[in-house]
């Protein structure tokens, strides 16, 4: 499906890609979540036409650059991303191979970091 030269170049250029193999399958798209069961993947080569694989990469990179990456690029991106709904590959999470890139995980959204502080009271006397 892709050479070696195709996928080298794509990820140079677009660090926002993900290459897997799933079930002996080269993958290579955005990844919407990777969890530890399902792994959700909008598949860049399920796009058939020139104009909307550049509008998948615009779109993308808006995404790399504009949010903290921890949010799956569907909620930041809500209607601008709806037209690749049809892309999505949903994967068995144990049978993916991840070889390249980022893969989102919305459960480190919801986990909140918390910093302890120290706070010493100093009582003045004079």
């Amino acid at each position: 499906m892709y050479t070696q030269d195709n996928i080298t170049e794509l990820l140079e250029q677009y660090p926002f890609l993900t290459y897997l193999v799933y079930g002996g399958i080269e993958y290579i798209g955005v990844i919407q979540n990777s969890d530890d069961q399902i792994t959700t993947m909008y598949d860049y080569g399920k796009l058939k036409s020139r104009d909307d694989k550049m509008h998948f990469l615009d779109l993308a990179e808006v995404w790399w650059w504009e949010s903290n990456r921890m949010i799956p690029i569907n909620i930041f991106l809500k209607q601008d991303w709806e037209q690749f709904k049809p892309v999505i590959q949903t994967m068995n999470s144990k049978d993916v191979d991840i070889r390249f890139g980022p893969a989102t995980n919305i459960k480190t959204m919801s986990q909140k970091r918390s910093k302890r502080r120290s706070i010493t009271l100093v009582r003045k006397t004079d």
